[in-house]
């Protein structure tokens, strides 16, 4: 059973029915679901998780379905020692959360089971979603699943891989002439013309609580304690919000310990607007025109970036951003250690870790957790120059000529 009870609104309080609903009617701030957590404290326990599908869905009665689930096996994914990247960085525990083996090899797998779910059960049998990429295929991958419709919008520079891996689950596949900022507000438009399940508008509040399973699970793997430190990419800031929300809810239920998670927010330099609010000592984020390779996070206008600064703020955490090039040196720096290969703001993740443990804001000992979000294999354009192969014919003697001399010295 579900014990979600209500939408509220972050800011005033108001109360809502469980409905396809984003905004407060009074105040216009975003809604999210409440839920009776003392009737949710004395249903569940640790043993009872543990015993659950291994998916996301072992926590279903965390989160607000009621309804069958339109589950393609998301979640669970490894928490991995990295301690080859460790010792590059400096860093003796330090863990890998690797939502690259997502269905759709990145975390909106688990922000879109719970949305498309819901829409089922509210009665849409049309999903749609504005995306730079990742969402698109996690959308059009559960429509598929569930037999719904989808339409799913992408800015007009989106990756050739990322349009593949959306039109293959065959969505309605439709580009928009301009960045993802403008995708957005031109879904805002369409949402009220159509009566569509829009992933990220009106069935935001639902989206939003699929990504706090990112938070659970990185508990439980962890022995039911939470880590020390997190990195996690921000594009709208609404996954970074919700891993923080996962543990707080966690410590809520008695599961864990009281939680004193510093988290730390991981941006590229050429769309970085919630990283310049916080080195700014300001809790309002100015929007920008994102100028980045790091398309999966080049969000000008983050729609949760004040809650990210709140929670980076009240954690003890911070924010840091780092350029293209650094971004590109940790996907490579990542591969080649752990051998995981992520998309580029899994590179920013590994570039900030790098700065922040370098600096010493994170120490040595510190249980660290990098969130690495999405795959490499759908965006290889940004790595073409690093493929350099020898040349040689189908003899012994040319492959002496051409390699024997690395092949000596090794």
């Amino acid at each position: 059973m579900s014990y979600a009870r209500a939408l509220r609104c972050r800011k005033c309080g108001q109360e809502y029915p469980l409905q396809p609903l984003n905004r407060c009617d009074f105040c216009l701030s975003p809604l999210e679901v409440s839920y009776d957590y003392k009737a949710m404290a004395r249903g569940l326990s640790r043993e009872e998780l543990a015993a659950g599908p291994r998916s996301m869905w072992r926590y279903r009665d965390m989160l607000p379905v009621e309804g069958e689930e339109v589950d393609i096996g998301t979640g669970f994914t490894p928490l991995v020692k990295a301690d080859n990247l460790g010792r590059e960085l400096g860093l003796d525990r330090l863990y890998i959360k690797n939502d690259c083996l997502n269905p759709t090899y990145s975390f909106k797998d688990r922000a879109v089971s719970v949305a498309v779910s819901k829409a089922r059960e509210f009665g849409f049998d049309t999903v749609a979603c504005a995306s730079t990429g990742n969402l698109a295929a996690s959308v059009a991958a559960h429509a598929a699943k569930a037999k719904m419709r989808a339409y799913v919008f992408v800015p007009s520079d989106v990756e050739p891989g990322k349009l593949v891996g959306a039109a293959i689950y065959d969505p309605i596949l439709v580009k928009v002439d301009g960045s993802y900022d403008d995708v957005n507000r031109l879904c805002t438009e369409v949402a009220k013309r159509y009566s569509w399940g829009f992933i990220n508008i009106n069935l935001r509040p639902y989206y939003a609580e699929g990504s706090k399973t990112l938070g659970y699970e990185v508990a439980e793997q962890l022995g039911w304690r939470a880590p020390d430190c997190v990195v996690a990419p921000a594009a709208s800031g609404l996954l970074f919000t919700r891993i923080w929300k996962g543990l707080d809810e966690l410590a809520m239920l008695g599961l864990i310990e009281p939680v004193n998670t510093h988290m730390y927010i991981a941006q590229a330099a050429g769309s970085s607007p919630i990283v310049n609010a916080f080195n700014a000592g300001s809790m309002h984020v100015n929007p920008v025109t994102p100028d980045t390779i790091v398309k999966s996070i080049a969000i000008g206008n983050p729609a949760d970036g004040h809650y990210a600064l709140m929670v980076a703020r009240q954690s003890g955490g911070g924010a840091c951003a780092v350029d293209d090039e650094e971004a590109i040196a940790g996907v490579q720096l990542l591969a080649q250690t752990e051998g995981i290969f992520a998309e580029a703001a899994g590179g920013v993740v590994v570039g900030v870790l790098r700065k922040l443990a370098a600096s010493g804001v994170i120490k040595r000992g510190e249980l660290t957790v990098a969130s690495i979000t999405g795959a490499g294999p759908r965006t290889q354009e940004i790595l073409a120059d690093i493929v350099r192969p020898f040349a040689v014919q189908p003899t012994i003697e040319s492959v002496e000529e051409s390699i024997g001399a690395l092949v000596r010295s090794a």
